[in-house]
C-alpha cells in the first residue's frame, strides 16, 4: 500500500508540474495573482519555481529517490497549498477553480482544500513507515 500512496502522491505533482510547466507562463501567473498573497515582485519567481520543484518532487517520489527529503518536501508543499488556499477561501476571494493543474483538471478552492489534506495525511504516514515506503525504490536499488 505504502508504494502505490507514494507513487500516487507523486503522480499528482508530476501531473501538477508538467501542466503547469507547458502552458504558457502567464496561466499559472495569473492563478497565483487571484490568490492575492504574494508581493507583485515575488509573484513571477513563485510561477516559475513552484511548477519545477512539484515536477522534481513527484518524479522523485515516483523513482523513489531521496525518499526522506522527496516526503518532506510534498509535506511542504501540500501544508503550502492549503494555507494558500485556505486564506483564498477565508478572505471569500472569487476564484472558480483552485488551478492546481491547470487548465487539465478544474477542482473547487474547497474541494482541494479536503484533497490536499488527504494528501498531507497521507504524507505523514508514508514518512512514519520509511521501510514500506522504499520499497520498489531507487533508493532501495542503490543501497544494494
Amino acid at each position: 500500500m505504502a508504494v502505490f500512496l507514494r507513487i500516487f502522491i507523486g503522480l499528482v505533482f508530476l501531473i501538477s508540474g508538467f501542466e503547469k510547466l507547458i502552458s504558457p507562463y502567464q496561466n499559472f501567473l495569473y492563478v497565483i495573482q487571484a490568490y492575492e498573497i504574494f508581493p507583485s515582485g515575488m509573484e513571477k519567481a513563485v510561477a516559475f519555481i513552484v511548477p519545477w520543484i512539484e515536477l522534481l518532487t513527484g518524479l522523485f517520489l515516483i523513482l523513489g529517490l531521496w525518499l526522506g527529503w522527496s516526503l518532506k518536501g510534498a509535506l511542504v508543499l501540500f501544508s503550502c497549498f492549503i494555507v494558500i488556499v485556505g486564506q483564498a477561501l477565508i478572505r471569500s476571494l472569487p476564484l472558480e477553480a483552485c488551478g492546481c493543474f491547470g487548465e487539465w483538471i478544474h477542482i473547487l478552492p474547497k474541494n482541494i482544500i479536503v484533497f490536499d489534506s488527504v494528501m498531507l495525511l497521507g504524507t505523514f504516514w508514508l514518512l512514519r513507515h520509511p521501510a514500506q515506503v522504499k520499497r520498489f525504490s531507487l533508493d532501495q536499488s542503490l543501497k544494494a
